[in-house]
């Protein structure tokens, strides 16, 4: 099949409206990941994909193809079902971190394989590492043994997992096609389906501080990939939850780990209490756990011994202090009233001037930096009390934070409508 196509072939068919055929996908899928099919070229078919879409057999055969152009990990070692969740990224989104070690310690074994913060949205991988000694890189062997020992990791996609999706990811990031749907859905569950997961929770945000704005977009995302899990073997169902104002009020890198903590310690803000709980709930439905209750794994103490284990198995000290900023700046309200909405992508794009983000890859990330959220959307407010904080490592980072932020916390005379936090299940 090596000569069978030319990359312009390829790019024209799909520019031009047409269905590309197995064979010109897994020919282009191989070429790209070996060097064959230039950047450029890739460029030009992602662009033109985004453009004219996919048809369902097309996204699964590509898909098929980015699990085909790496290994597939085998589980079957594990004596637990096994459950992943993965969530497209917001603001203030730690959940995570508490959920593996609660459905961990419910019975299944959590294979999380997480990544790392790239513009307003922030990483696990990234959070995580403001824990001293903590390590984000495991050999196979090690994440296998470590789901054994312990029923839960977090850790880095090895580079076997779907090379072709790094290489196009990347290629994405600098072209302006990251918002194409197939392209988002192969991207996602390539990953997932090579990690070799039993089953698979999403969470699809919907909101400002998501990449799909509406519920429409995010439907049709959650949909796409809940049927390439399916396509796969790998029972899959998705929950579309709201990303219009930040999860919790840590809006950082140890900041959230921290209030992770607060909710493994049975507290911790509501709204990421309640997400942790339906996701939970929803991972044990999918591994066959179904009479097994979260909430009572919280309150005995059963999840935070497996976050202590988890973060000692991979060099750790789940007692060590979290890294503080020296330089906070309090922002107070102006009025009397109430908090109405928070825009969450201002809040991230404040947490990423504050050097809680990278604006690319290869960027540091700044442990103690963040936002900390002091009043959430239907609290009462005087003038004079404190809406947010600003943490930085360095006191010239507070300025721009604070232009980002500034009209992000509205201040109304009447409390606001509740929204609820999930608003749809597909599955």
């Amino acid at each position: 099949m090596s000569g069978a196509f030319t990359a312009v072939d390829v790019i024209r068919t799909k520019r031009d409206g047409g269905v590309l055929s197995d064979d010109q996908i897994d020919w282009v899928m191989d070429a790209y990941t070996r060097g064959r099919v230039a950047d450029e070229q890739m460029s030009a078919l992602a662009m033109a994909i985004l453009l004219r879409g996919m048809t369902g057999p097309e996204i699964a055969r590509w898909t098929a193809a980015m699990i085909a152009s790496g290994e597939r990990l085998d589980l079957s070692a594990v004596d637990r079902p096994t459950v992943d969740k993965h969530s497209t990224g917001g603001v203030g989104d730690k959940i995570t971190l508490p959920l593996t070690p609660l459905v961990a310690a419910c019975g299944a074994a959590v294979p999380q394989l997480s990544g790392r913060g790239l513009g307003h949205t922030g990483g696990t991988l990234d959070k995580l590492e403001s824990i001293p000694g903590w390590r984000a890189t495991l050999t196979n062997d090690e994440f296998i043994g470590q789901l054994r020992d312990v029923g839960a990791a977090i850790c880095a996609a090895g580079a076997g997992l779907a090379p072709a999706d790094r290489k196009l990811y990347a290629l994405r990031d600098v072209t302006g096609t990251v918002e194409a749907i197939p392209l988002i859905a192969s991207s996602i569950m390539s990953k997932k389906i090579a990690e070799g997961t039993g089953a698979l929770v999403l969470d699809v945000k919907v909101g400002s501080g998501a990449f799909m704005k509406s519920v429409e977009q995010a439907r049709e995302l959650a949909h796409t990939m809940v049927e390439l899990g399916g396509a796969h073997g790998v029972r899959t169902v998705a929950l579309l939850t709201d990303m219009s104002t930040p999860l919790g009020l840590a809006i950082g890198n140890g900041i959230e780990v921290a209030e992770s903590l607060e909710v493994l310690d049975g507290g911790g803000p509501t709204d990421v209490l309640e997400l942790t709980l339906a996701l939970a709930r929803e991972m044990l439905d999918a591994a066959g756990l179904e009479d097994m209750d979260p909430q009572v794994a919280l309150r005995d103490g059963r999840a935070m011994d497996v976050w202590r284990a988890m973060i000692r198995a991979q060099g750790g000290d789940p007692d060590a202090a979290l890294p503080t900023a020296p330089e906070i700046e309090t922002v107070r309200a102006e009025s009397d009233g109430y908090v109405e909405a928070i825009d969450a992508y201002a809040m991230g794009v404040a947490a990423w001037r504050l050097g809680a983000g990278r604006a690319r890859k290869e960027d540091p990330v700044s442990a103690p930096a963040g936002v900390l959220l002091r009043k959430r959307p239907g609290d009462s407010v005087r003038a004079g009390e404190v809406l947010y904080e600003l943490r930085a490592e360095q006191a010239e980072r507070i300025p721009p934070a604070m232009a980002e932020a500034a009209g992000a916390v509205r201040i109304s005379s009447t409390p606001p409508v509740d929204r609820p936090l999930v608003i749809e299940r597909i599955g």
